[in-house]
């Protein structure tokens, strides 16, 4: 790889193939990144979800047996 770009100037290397890239590239990097926050967002939903369930059924709970204890 560095011997095809031994010859060409500095801004071939650093400018022209990563906006290539982007242009060929863009479309997927988007959706994977896309797709991974999505993915993140509904696992914090599920453990937010979850979470709230277990204080609501421990609260209950402890409520339960402190009016059974009368």
């Amino acid at each position: 790889m560095r011997e095809i770009f031994a010859g060409m100037p500095w801004w071939i290397k650093w400018v022209a193939v990563p906006v290539i890239a982007l242009v060929m590239f863009g479309g997927l990097i988007t959706s994977v990144v896309g797709f991974v926050i999505g993915l993140l967002f509904k696992i914090l939903v599920f453990v937010a979800l979850v979470g709230g369930l277990v204080f609501v059924v421990r609260k209950f709970m402890s409520s339960s047996s402190s009016r059974s204890d009368w």
